[in-house]
């Protein structure tokens, strides 16, 4: 019994260090909470049984604005709500632009037909990019004739915003988009790796090889940061995973984090990453399912939040975002 008794006391006095340790006291990140606008201002749709062949532009709700995702209005406006950082959706096309857009074909939105990145520039500018959008089953198309020639380059959303921060999300998997987008920078004139990072899979694996100073998101990266943290983290060590990337933390399971929420947040940003708090989301689910999208969910972000919070409603949270901080 006495023995039994040494070793429950061992157990607590290493468990109690353990989080001692590890407690959010400990930390003192830098900086202010900041927004990440997913798409800028758009139309929002239903999400029930969303698929990956769902056209969400045939399922939006009651318009309360007129702004089109991925065009310089949305981009202006997400910013003037509050954003940061906006998430833009790039593809590659035949004559060497990026094309900002999100589907990987045209017919959902659009008055055009066929694979996005199979088109040249010239052809994807001259499309209506509001063409598709219903919120009545087809009864009426509000946006119609109104994003005729809206579809912007890379280069343009970067020229018109040079001061801004964007998330550039490759739609595609092949890694000589890698390639492509390297040689792209180089050669545009407001491509700098501070106000830049990417999001993708191959792509986005060989732009890090290729230029590392960008800072560089993958799924598979997001995944091994998450495992490796939970593994090695109690330890006060940041998984190389981790490192000079965005960490993004879904609402629901962030707070299980080693340190959380400022001696991770600390943590990160010493391995020179942000974290990025997202929506809630399932177990073995989307990783990047939802964004904080409402008042309720803000509420679940701790006072004095000095990372980011992704949204897809930038109208209503960047407000609300500014209330919390004065």
């Amino acid at each position: 019994m006495k023995k039994r008794w040494i070793v429950a006391i061992a157990v607590a006095a290493v468990l109690g260090g353990v989080f001692g340790m590890n407690a959010s006291f400990w930390g003192k990140p830098e900086g202010v909470a900041f927004v990440l606008a997913h798409r800028g201002v758009h139309q929002r749709f239903h999400t029930e049984g969303l698929t990956n062949e769902t056209c969400t532009a045939a399922r939006i709700l009651p318009p309360t604005h007129a702004f089109l995702e991925n065009t310089l209005p949305s981009i202006e406006a997400a910013f003037a709500a509050g954003a940061d950082m906006v998430e833009i959706d790039v593809h590659p096309t035949t004559d060497g632009e990026f094309a900002v857009f999100h589907d990987w074909t045209l017919e959902c939105r659009t008055d055009g037909h066929g694979v996005t990145r199979t088109h040249t520039m010239q052809a994807l500018r001259a499309l209506d990019v509001g063409y598709g959008y219903t919120h009545d089953g087809g009864a009426t198309f509000p946006f119609r004739g109104r994003g005729v020639g809206a579809m912007p380059t890379l280069g343009e959303v970067l020229a018109a915003f040079p001061e801004r921060r964007f998330l550039v999300n490759f739609k595609g998997s092949d890694a000589a988009e890698g390639d492509a987008m390297a040689a792209y920078l180089d050669a545009i004139e407001h491509a700098r790796p501070e106000r830049l990072a990417f999001f993708g899979g191959a792509p986005a694996r060989r732009l890090d090889a290729l230029r590392p100073e960008y800072k560089v998101v993958t799924r598979r990266g997001l995944r091994r940061c998450a495992t490796d943290y939970v593994l090695f983290g109690w330890l006060g060590v940041t998984p190389e995973a981790c490192r000079d990337s965005i960490v993004f933390a879904p609402i629901n399971y962030a707070r299980f984090a080693w340190g959380w929420p400022d001696l991770f947040v600390s943590r990160m940003q010493a391995a020179g990453s942000e974290v990025v708090l997202i929506g809630p989301i399932d177990a073995g689910g989307p990783l990047l399912a939802s964004g904080i999208d409402d008042a309720a969910t803000l509420d679940r972000v701790p006072a004095g939040w000095r990372g980011g919070v992704s949204t897809d409603a930038v109208e209503i949270i960047g407000p609300l975002l500014a209330e919390r901080a004065q």
